[in-house]
């Protein structure tokens, strides 16, 4: 049977211009997307960058919108992506299919010298791309060495079947498709610009074995070669000898259900002057809470691969040891150390309880993000609501953007997530985990307040 695209291909003329078809290998066809219910369009950094090019690119920002209904909705088919151009068909709200293509230009052949020298030079960036990843110095390398990878302002290229000369309703619904493709896989983009995934592998690697036959062979003809330092420890063979009389390891500890209790430190006699005995006790309490999870931990298959976790500060433990509901003399104690009043211990704790460390970062830091964190937050912003949402009109101040007229107000992490907040009692307080949709964050804490009002 044959598929709608495959119709509407033969029916509409072959695009003009240099649109070749590419040979073997260098095109990629991707099935057609479910709806994207409740998700904006790009996550990655590099997905909204190229949001953002398409927004800049179109003259009607309103067909921008109404395309990216029709990509919410479904409508967009089969992706083919290739050298310069990305093709797919879309479906009108009746059903009309219609062909339409969007126009990248390839980079030329010393672009893509210099811009292989670039990676094959640094060991960064050729792990980021195997991990299908485009980290910003990649990016921000590849832009001084004079090679653009992400489209700019007018970069983006209509041609669509319905006849507009410029980006119509359908283009914006195939470049809002294609953002979510970006993100899963940033070699779409660099196909795009003219190389597919197998042919820049195999350069990289041929460049890289390259570089090491030239290394090898400089060291070998250097006449100031310097005698390699005798190595340490014992040989091999007497190592493996030996293997038989080295007693076996020990058996890992036994797992322990639940911490022993407490101590009571009374014991009949006084404490020494400043020991306020019922804290130290509390104290000894969370200890043994702590030793029976790390050593749960550490018997957890995989937890040798785990990262480390970085050591909480003071101020960070205080506000550890207040989520867990000491006594309020307890409490006073651990405000009064860490620098904090009742009122501001309390809204540590609640931000603890909704996201440990980032959230309390989130509450007790304000800080500005660089210009391209920033941007991308706004792009975020710009692309949360749909087109018959009135968006609400926020006043931005560094991290911070909140509602005007009203009591709530969303703040970015500098793990580009989003936190909500509450006007109360004259302060901004916690009012919910975070959320990697501004929207979402915002109508959390808008039924928070809608709750508090």
């Amino acid at each position: 049977m044959r598929n709608l695209y495959e119709d509407a291909r033969e029916a509409l003329p072959e695009p003009s211009g240099d649109a070749r078809l590419p040979g073997p290998g260098r095109e990629r066809t991707f099935a057609a997307l479910p709806p994207a219910h409740g998700r904006g369009f790009a996550q990655t950094w590099w997905g909204l960058a190229w949001l953002k090019a398409l927004a800049d690119s179109a003259l009607d920002g309103q067909q921008v919108k109404q395309g990216r209904r029709h990509a919410r909705a479904g409508a967009v088919g089969a992706v083919s992506v290739r050298p310069g151009r990305i093709t797919a068909v879309v479906k009108d709200r009746d059903g009309t299919p219609c062909r339409c293509d969007v126009l990248l230009q390839e980079l030329g052949e010393a672009d893509w010298d210099r811009f292989l020298d670039l990676v094959a030079d640094r060991a960064g960036h050729i792990a980021a791309l195997l991990d299908h990843d485009m980290p910003p110095h990649l990016v921000e390398d590849a832009a001084a060495a004079g090679i653009e990878l992400l489209p700019g302002i007018g970069d983006l290229e209509a041609e669509c079947g319905c006849g507009a000369w410029d980006h119509c309703s359908h283009t914006a619904a195939l470049c809002h498709q294609t953002a979510r493709l970006l993100d899963e896989d940033p070699f779409v983009l660099l196909l795009m610009r003219g190389r597919s995934e197998q042919e820049l592998l195999e350069d990289l690697q041929a460049r890289t074995a390259l570089r090491a036959r030239e290394v090898a062979e400089h060291l070998a003809s250097s006449e100031c070669a310097v005698e390699p330092a005798a190595a340490e420890g014992i040989p091999a063979a007497e190592a493996y000898a030996a293997r038989d009389i080295l007693p076996p390891l020990p058996a890992p500890p036994p797992a322990v259900d639940e911490p022993g209790a407490a101590p009571v430190l009374g014991g009949g006699t006084d404490p020494a002057p400043g020991v306020d005995v019922p804290a130290l006790e509390f104290l000894v309490g969370d200890t043994a809470a702590r030793a029976q999870r790390l050593l749960a931990d550490a018997l957890a298959p995989g937890h040798a691969d785990a990262p480390p976790q970085a050591a909480l500060t003071r101020a960070q433990d205080a506000v550890r040891l207040a989520a867990l509901g000491p006594a309020p003399w307890i409490a006073a104690r651990l405000a009064s150390g860490s620098g904090r009043t009742a009122r501001a211990l309390s809204l540590a704790v609640r931000a603890w309880e909704y996201g440990g460390v980032p959230a309390l970062a989130v509450l007790e830091e304000e800080w500005t993000p660089e210009p391209a964190a920033l941007a991308r937050a706004t792009a975020q912003l710009a692309g949360a609501w749909e087109a018959d949402e009135p968006p609400p009109k926020l006043r931005h101040d560094r991290n911070r953007w909140t509602v005007v007229g009203g009591g709530a107000q969303l703040r970015f992490g500098r793990d580009g997530r989003w936190w909500p907040y509450l006007k109360e009692r004259g302060q901004w307080a916690p009012a919910g985990p975070a959320a990697e949709d501004p929207a979402a964050a915002l109508a959390a804490v808008r039924s928070g307040e809608e709750e508090a009002g």
